[in-house]
């Protein structure tokens, strides 16, 4: 699409158009929304087709920003279809197609041999989503030692949320202080409701990558928190 991928915005890699992308040109705001339709697809995948279908291989890379930078999601080659009766199974099945999706985006019991869930792409967007407002990426060098994304998250909420967003928004917020000596809500990630909002995003990538599939969100409670935490935030504005 015209706006190449989200991997290449939020890496700051060549992307499909004549500049290079930089990382940093996605500012708050348009991070909630494109969460949002990420979340709109699943939603659709799992709930509104004939046959339910699990993506299998959700990650930054498989999102694709078009003109307008909405997102859609892409590349449905490990994909499965389910039906009704395996819905959501995630104990006591094996699987004989080995481990399905990226590392670090895969959920835990595809790796012990369970089959392939809608539980399973909830994990994978969770891992997606922590991404987008921390930099952190699921195998980044700081994760070691048993320490993972959904751990470090979990332990700075809700009192130091502003040490772990991504740098660049605030980069973003000092760079248009400069240009225009005003501050406006949608710059503030200071803005105690601009950290609550926050807040509410890495709470929800925290419960969305829970390690026991059961304790997972919704993919429809995902999209309802997302769509009131992006109003409160125009509302902000």
């Amino acid at each position: 699409m015209s706006n190449g991928n989200l991997d290449e915005w939020l890496l700051q890699i060549a992307g499909t158009n004549e500049a290079p992308l930089e990382k940093g040109n996605l500012n708050l705001l348009q991070r909630i929304n494109i969460a949002i339709d990420i979340a709109n697809a699943l939603e659709y995948l799992h709930h509104h087709c004939n046959t339910t279908i699990v993506h299998c291989n959700l990650k930054h890379s498989n999102v694709l920003l078009d003109n307008e930078m909405i997102g859609h999601v892409g590349d449905f080659g490990l994909a499965r279809f389910l039906l009704e009766t395996t819905q959501d199974c995630f104990t006591n099945q094996s699987s004989s197609i080995g481990l399905r999706g990226t590392i670090g985006y895969a959920p835990p019991e595809y790796g012990m041999g369970n089959e392939v869930s809608t539980i399973g792409d909830i994990y994978s967007y969770s891992k997606l989503l922590l991404e987008m407002f921390t930099e952190k990426g699921p195998i980044d060098n700081m994760f070691k030692d048993n320490l993972n994304l959904h751990d470090f998250i979990k332990g700075v909420l809700p009192e130091r949320v502003i040490y772990i967003v991504d740098p660049t928004l605030h980069l973003e917020k000092e760079d248009t202080e400069t240009r225009t000596n005003v501050t406006h809500s949608q710059n503030q990630i200071g803005c105690p409701k601009i950290l609550e909002c926050l807040i509410l995003i890495f709470e929800i990538g925290v419960s969305c990558s829970m390690e026991f599939p059961k304790e997972r969100m919704n993919i429809s409670d995902v999209v309802a928190q997302l769509n009131l935490i992006s109003l409160i935030f125009f509302l902000l504005d």
